[in-house]
């Protein structure tokens, strides 16, 4: 049976996200109210894309930008391709800071090919497909669902669950003017870690599931980490350096995703300075995930 299209543009809002959160390594992840705001319709042949705001100018407009991989890659698992497609992207998540602009893209790519199709592909689906692409689910999760979310893979893929944070969690993130690549930092990581340290870890990462969801007041111990964040200090010692002197004065401050970016997940003083390198906001946690406007079947 012939695949019907959309004819008419279909949108998609993608939030940042921040991944691990200290102890949840490749596991937990949140999303915040930082936003990319893609828009695609079909078009008789050839694949664009254009970029404006973040990585303007250095970014493929091609079929090689990772925003068209993606929805080729859900039109491949849906059955079939449009002849063509022209998209739009408004980017406001920071490049290669941690920050799940990748994420970002994926889920928008998967996002807008459900919109711009009539198909059965559900939820469940769109996360395994971002996260065999991206690699891992533990940032396209909350890109996806909203909120606080829990990844795993299992036989058939990626799955995750998606809570609502309690109020009194306030993200602040810390982004500095250089870039960090999540492949660097794997590659600082260790084959291995000290089973005290893994058991350490697995504590923290069960507490930090309470305190996000019902305790905030427990998060700055909930957040301690010995798997990932040391072993990549000497790579971003200004990452590290900021994540000290906040969490030294009582904030709940992570390393976001891979970095270089730092995450406070609860309030940080008002006379606290970061220094001139840092720009620092404010955000809210999205409860969303990615918002589908215009699309065939209704998608959120």
């Amino acid at each position: 049976m012939a695949l019907i299209f959309a004819t008419e543009p279909v949108s998609v809002r993608t939030p940042a996200t921040s991944a691990n959160l200290g102890p949840g390594f490749d596991a937990l992840g949140l999303a915040l109210t930082l936003y990319d705001d893609l828009t695609a319709r079909i078009t008789p042949g050839g694949f664009t894309v254009t970029v404006s705001g973040e990585g303007a100018g250095e970014l493929p407009g091609d079929e090689s930008h990772l925003v068209l991989r993606a929805m080729l890659a859900t039109f491949d698992e849906i059955g079939g391709r449009p002849a063509g497609l022209a998209v739009e992207c408004v980017n406001r998540i920071p490049q290669a800071r941690g920050l799940g602009s990748s994420s970002a893209a994926i889920v928008g790519g998967v996002q807008l090919a459900r919109g711009l199709v009539k198909s059965d592909l559900g939820d469940d689906d769109a996360l395994r497909i971002a996260a065999r692409l991206e690699g891992h689910p533990d940032n396209v999760a909350p890109c996806l669902l909203g909120g606080f979310t829990i990844a795993w893979n299992e036989g058939a893929g990626a799955r995750a669950v998606s809570l609502t944070p309690a109020k009194g969690v306030h993200p602040t993130v810390f982004i500095p003017a250089e870039r960090g690549y999540t492949s660097s930092a794997r590659a600082a990581l260790p084959s291995g870690v000290p089973h005290a340290d893994a058991s350490f870890n697995a504590g923290r990462a069960a507490l930090l599931t309470h305190a996000l969801t019902s305790d905030p007041g427990l998060l700055l111990a909930a957040t301690e980490d010995r798997l990932h964040q040391g072993y990549r200090a000497d790579a971003m010692p200004g990452t590290a350096s900021l994540v000290a002197s906040l969490r030294s004065v009582g904030v709940a401050a992570v390393v976001s995703g891979a970095g270089p970016s730092v995450l406070a997940l609860t309030e940080v003083p008002a006379d606290f300075h970061p220094g001139t390198e840092w720009r620092a906001e404010s955000l809210g946690v999205d409860g969303a995930g990615a918002l589908v406007k215009g699309s065939m079947v209704e998608l959120a």
